[in-house]
Parts: C-alpha cells; structure tokens; sequence
C-alpha cells in the first residue's frame, strides 16, 4: 500500500508516517500544503492518501478541496480524512459524490491505533468509513429533519449508524450482540422505511446511509464543487456489503 500524507502539523505528519512504516506501509510522500501533496500525488502514484481537512493558506476547506482534486487526477485514489472536529458539512460534502474509497475520521481516532489501522485498510479495500461521533451527530441533526428517518427505531438507527462506519452485518451483529438474522430484519426494516425498493438501480445500502449524510450545503463546501468540480459517482456495488442480501 503506497500512501501520500497531507498534513500541515510537522509534528503529527511524521508522527503518522513512523506509525505507518512501523506497521510496514509504505509512506511514499509527505506534504505541508495541498500544492505539495497534489504535486506527490502525480510523481508518486499512491494507493491511498491521508490529508488534513484544514491546510494553507486560509485554514479552511483547502485539505477537502485538495483531496477532491486529487481523485480527479488519479481516479480511484482512495482517501483518509483527518478533522480536528466534528464539521457535518463538510462530511456531507466528502460523501454526497459517492462513498467508495473515503474515509472521515477525527484525529483523536489516529491514537487508538488498531481502530485508526483498521480505517486505512477498509478504505484502502475500497470500503467507506465515518467516525462514530460524526455518525452520531449527523444521525441526530437529520432525524430531525428528515421524517422518513424519524420513523426509524433507536436500534433501527443504531444499525444505521454502524453501516455508515462501514460494517458489515456479522461485524454489526458482534457489535450489537444480536445474530445475524436480527441485523438482516433491521435492516430490511429500514430499507422499506426510507422507501428504497429491492428493484432500485443504486445500493440500497449505501443510499440508505448516504441518506442522512445528505443536507443543506455551507458556503465553504459550495466553495469546494466550484472550485475543484464533482467526480460521477463511483458504482456503488463496490462498498463492502454490497454483495450480502441486504441490497
């Protein structure tokens, strides 16, 4: 696995490059600044990039501007997020092109090593994953808003909010203590409520959890569709757990 670190924290940037090639990674670049990590991007070629929500010059949205580009360039580049704090919109903003191969994780995760591993291979693979803390705070503000979400039951939304980690239904199902055929009924449950039909063209799965990633837009992430210009959407069927019977 070839990776690109786009951190402008020197501290925590090579922090995360020792932790990286102790677990035998290959850490091909480092950067500062998003000049710097898209300029790696093209000489490096990697398999996955970590980059910082907020870099240079105004400390803002250029690391998701930055990462954004970065896939344009080099199509199926997968990206790990890393935000100080919970900042919905732009989670909402990484996602709403697709959940194939991204990450958003706070940095505080990157300290519960396996847990911050475990992320980087998921995406690596092609898998999604969300912070759990994101999770809980968009799975809140959306089921105020969204109706369809508020039908669902607190385990229904427990079960919801995992598939966004990116868990699959035998991992939701150790997480939760429950078997698999109870995962598969909460999830069918859901999928009726928020009115997705088996015969859907798109992933029930992921639609279901980009569902209540979707919200109003800030004018910083406006600022990033302008700015670097959307990707289609990667097919969905590639998420982990596309291919269980929950579609």
């Amino acid at each position: 696995m070839r990776i690109v670190i786009a951190e402008d924290d020197a501290l925590l940037r090579e922090g995360l490059a020792l932790l990286l090639r102790a677990e035998d990674l290959d850490v091909v670049a480092t950067a500062g600044t998003p000049g710097e990590f898209l300029t790696a991007v093209d000489e490096h070629a990697p398999d996955v990039a970590i980059v910082d929500v907020r870099m240079p010059p105004t400390h803002t949205d250029e690391g998701i501007v930055a990462a954004v580009e970065a896939r344009r360039r080099r199509p199926g580049l997968a990206v790990l997020v890393l935000s100080a704090y919970v900042e919905q919109a732009f989670a909402t903003e990484l996602f709403s092109v697709g959940a194939v191969g991204l990450g958003y994780l706070l940095k505080e995760r990157v300290g519960r090593v396996e847990e911050f591993l475990a992320a980087l291979h998921r995406v690596a693979d092609g898998g999604s994953v969300i912070d759990p803390e994101v999770v809980a705070q968009l799975l809140a503000r959306n089921r105020r808003a969204d109706t369809a979400l508020a039908e669902l039951s607190p385990r229904e939304r427990e079960v919801l909010g995992l598939m966004a980690e990116g868990l699959g239904n035998s991992a939701i199902a150790e997480r939760l203590f429950v078997t698999d055929g109870a995962v598969h009924k909460h999830i069918r449950s859901i999928f009726a409520k928020l009115g997705l039909s088996p015969d859907d063209s798109a992933d029930r799965r992921v639609t279901a959890v980009l569902r209540y990633l979707e919200g109003p837009g800030s004018p910083c992430c406006t600022r990033v569709r302008q700015s670097a210009g959307w990707l289609p959407p990667p097919r969905l069927n590639s998420v982990p757990g596309a291919r269980n019977p929950d579609r």
